[in-house]
C-alpha cells in the first residue's frame, strides 16, 4: 500500500516540477511573441509584419491597390499611415502608441516605388535617436492591427488622441473627412 501511495505522490511532484520547469519557457516565449522579437511586428495580433521598428536598410516607399485606392506601402507591402496628431515634420508618436503603431524607420535616403514621388520622401530625427520615413512632410507609420501586406484596418481609427489615416501617392490622408 505504501508503494502505491509512494508512485501518487511522485507523479504529483513529477507533474509539478514540469509546470515549473515549462513556465520559464513559456513567459520567453510570450515575451517574445509581445516584443516582436523574430516572430514579427505584432506576433500579438498574428501579423506576419516585421514588428521591430528598427531602421530598414534604404527604406521602400511603394504604392498597392487596396480597397481604398492607391496608398503607400513599405518594401514588404505593409500599409503606411499618418496620424492626424502629427505636425510637418515632427513625429508625436512615442512609448505606447509607437508600439502600436511603429514608425517606419530607415537609414539613409528612402527609396520611392513605382508611382512614388522621390521628392515628397524624406527622413525625421525622432527623439528616441531612430531616423523615420516621411512622405510629403508627414511622418508614415505601420499599424499592428495589419496581420497582411495591404490589410488597412488601422483606417480612421481614433487613437492616441487623433485619426490615422493611409496615405495617398499624392502624401495626403485617404478618405478623411
Amino acid at each position: 500500500m505504501d508503494e502505491k501511495r509512494d508512485i501518487k505522490q511522485f507523479g504529483r511532484r513529477l507533474r509539478r516540477t514540469r509546470w515549473y520547469l515549462a513556465a520559464p519557457a513559456a513567459v520567453t516565449l510570450l515575451a517574445a511573441a509581445c516584443s516582436g522579437g523574430g516572430g514579427g511586428y505584432g506576433a500579438a495580433y498574428g501579423s506576419g509584419q516585421t514588428s521591430s521598428s528598427a531602421p530598414a536598410s534604404g527604406a521602400v516607399v511603394g504604392l498597392r491597390a487596396s480597397n481604398l485606392g492607391q496608398t503607400l506601402v513599405d518594401g514588404q507591402g505593409n500599409t503606411l499611415y499618418l496620424f492626424a496628431a502629427d505636425t510637418t515634420g515632427k513625429s508625436v508618436c512615442t512609448d505606447s502608441c509607437a508600439s502600436i503603431w511603429p514608425p517606419y524607420l530607415g537609414t539613409g535616403t528612402p527609396k520611392a516605388g513605382t508611382g512614388v514621388t522621390a521628392t515628397m520622401l524624406s527622413t525625421i530625427s525622432r527623439g528616441d535617436g531612430g531616423m523615420q520615413v516621411t512622405y510629403g512632410g508627414h511622418p508614415l507609420y505601420r499599424y499592428a492591427g495589419d496581420s497582411q501586406p495591404g490589410d488597412v484596418t488601422g483606417q480612421g481609427l481614433d487613437q492616441y488622441g487623433a485619426k490615422w489615416f493611409v496615405v495617398g501617392a499624392n502624401g495626403r490622408s485617404v478618405g478623411a473627412h
